[in-house]
């Protein structure tokens, strides 16, 4: 009982994959693959690569760039960015892709990455350097592991102990306080509120993919039920007609 107690305890206390999940190997392979891809191509054509796939309001707003809203989140802008943001993805996506299942925990990071896409090119709409990274996707995990493992330690810049509940907190005031505060391009602080936002409104109960499967479903069964017409009468009809 004592052994089974404490194994209990360091579960609650602590956090970190085993081996890496399908999901989460496939970001860390795509992230890095285009990051290398940004580094082969040197400054001046990653630029325009930039340009084009990261996320400009403008041109998602104008020139309807819609892919932008997807697309950013695999750009980096540096060896830094992406060292931490794929950490994050490690050391708390396998623990979320282990209890959701591979295809649930890719839904929700991909929802919480164009989310944070969407709020940015929203509020933001004449910014016109290009926001870059993952981060959104980042950020909705950390809310995520937050919210269905509150108790578990982290250490707040590698050095600090605090409850995960405590950290998500800290985090998403910092991003708040950012978005407000700070135009700088390339750091999309509202992307990171967004992916929190999108993240949490999924987890509560709102599905985008279930709303829009259910939109088509009610527009088929209109479109069928105007191809057939009801006739009263028959055999059985208790009128007699």
């Amino acid at each position: 009982l004592n052994s089974t107690a404490m194994q209990y305890q360091t579960r609650q206390m602590m956090f970190g994959p085993g081996s890496v999940t399908p999901a989460v190997k496939f970001l860390l392979i795509a992230n890095t693959a285009v990051f290398a891809v940004q580094t082969v191509l040197g400054a001046a054509t990653d630029y325009q690569l930039t340009l084009y796939f990261g996320l400009v309001p403008p041109l998602v707003l104008h020139e309807f760039y819609i892919w932008q809203l997807f697309t950013y989140q695999f750009l980096h802008g540096g060896l830094l960015h992406i060292l931490f943001n794929m950490l994050a993805v490690w050391m708390f996506g396998c623990d979320l892709e282990r209890r959701w299942g591979s295809s649930f925990f890719l839904r929700y990071y991909f929802i919480t990455v164009i989310g944070g896409g969407i709020l940015n090119t929203l509020f933001v709409p004449n910014q016109m350097g290009p926001s870059i990274g993952a981060s959104a996707g980042v950020y909705g995990i950390l809310l995520a592991y937050g919210l269905i493992y509150p108790n578990r330690i982290v250490y707040f810049y590698f050095l600090f102990p605090i409850k995960m509940k405590h950290f998500v907190w800290i985090i998403g005031a910092i991003a708040l306080y950012s978005s407000i505060t700070t135009s700088q391009g390339g750091i999309a602080h509202l992307a990171h509120l967004g992916g929190m936002v999108f993240g949490y409104v999924y987890l509560r109960g709102f599905n985008p993919w279930e709303w829009f499967k259910d939109y088509r479903d009610r527009r088929r069964l209109a479109r069928l039920k105007r191809r057939f017409q009801l006739h009263t009468g028959g055999k059985d009809d208790d009128r007699g007609r």
